[in-house]
């Protein structure tokens, strides 16, 4: 099986409550995530800050516009420098996400970490090498603009 790694990091002129303030509630995740993906949350959150155990179930059309089911778990959380999800059932045999928050003189950099396995074997290699990992660069690329239009752009609209 092979396992697969993706790593990006932006500073962001924001402190660190404001990063967690933001990053910690998933209902932001769908503000930050490409419109073609269609990403719905099913759970319902009531603003409440993300704490290990949560799960969150979504709606994804990540390729062809075919809606999968994913849900996902927080397993870790370290208020306010990083917290990990990780994938309970989904299109992956294995994903986990950790978002690191490193505070700096005036800002932040924060960082994604994000350790995948696809199903099929050969298949799933080959999958990998041909779309996922582009798609998966794409919608972190997509993250980067619309965060740099929210913080950075405006210095700091969200509040």
């Amino acid at each position: 099986m092979d396992t697969y790694y993706f790593h990006t990091e932006q500073f962001l002129p924001i402190d660190i409550a404001t990063a967690w303030d933001f990053f910690s509630s998933a209902k932001n995740l769908a503000l930050i995530t490409p419109p073609e993906l269609d990403f719905k949350i099913l759970t319902q959150l009531k603003g409440e800050e993300i704490y290990e155990g949560m799960i969150i179930d979504y709606t994804v059309k990540p390729l062809f516009g075919i809606p999968l089911r994913w849900q996902t778990e927080i397993t870790k959380v370290n208020k306010p420098t990083s917290f990990t999800d990780r994938q309970v059932k989904g299109p992956y045999k294995l994903w986990e996400h950790r978002h690191i928050y490193l505070p700096q003189e005036k800002g932040l950099v924060m960082q994604d970490e994000v350790k995948y396995q696809l199903p099929f074997g050969i298949i799933g290699r080959y999958t990998n090498s041909l779309v996922v990992r582009e798609k998966i660069a794409d919608i972190f690329a997509y993250r980067k603009g619309i965060l740099n239009k929210m913080f950075v752009d405006n210095e700091s609209s969200y509040h």
